[in-house]
């Protein structure tokens, strides 16, 4: 599960989307891994419900979310995408968030062992949401995720799969 290769290979990166809710926002934010059959309409719903009942666990930190539900419900393949807002949304506890990564992982293993120190990597960046949400094209965002390969949280992970 590469990121870089998920967003290539899904078209999943969406740069300077308008959202008026946070509900909007995960939809703008899971619908390239719908079109592109990596995940169903059913992973949707999952994470809405999910962020009913539980409150919006997957905020990572100021300006970032990373929508996700239960690991294999809805999903057909692994893979990430990625979007960024011109303004951003306020979710049920106040936070405000412009960069949405969905992560989709067929198995928790994955989600856990490969997805997140990915994740982390890219974000650990200097100015990784004001940088991406300036990104004007997908390359600039594959290049801050080839910046990202030096990072620490990546050594010994096998991120050719």
């Amino acid at each position: 599960m590469n990121l870089k290769k998920s967003f290539t290979e899904n078209n999943s990166i969406r740069l300077g989307l308008t959202a008026e809710t946070w509900q909007e926002a995960v939809k703008l934010a899971v619908n390239p891994l719908i079109e592109s059959g990596a995940v169903t309409e059913t992973y949707y719903d999952n994470i809405i419900a999910s962020t009913e009942e539980y409150g919006p666990y997957y905020i990572l930190m100021p300006g970032m979310a990373m929508p996700h539900a239960q690991a294999g419900e809805g999903v057909n393949r692994d893979s990430f995408s990625l979007i960024t807002l011109t303004k951003p949304v306020t979710f049920s506890d106040g936070k405000e968030v412009s960069v949405l990564l969905t992560l989709a992982a067929t198995s928790a293993a994955i989600h856990t062992s490969v997805a997140i120190p990915q994740i982390i990597a890219l974000f650990e960046l200097d100015n990784s949401i004001e940088r991406l949400v300036a990104c004007q094209s997908p390359e600039e965002v594959l290049a801050m995720v080839e910046e990202s390969k030096n990072s620490p949280y990546l050594e010994g992970l096998d991120l050719e799969g």
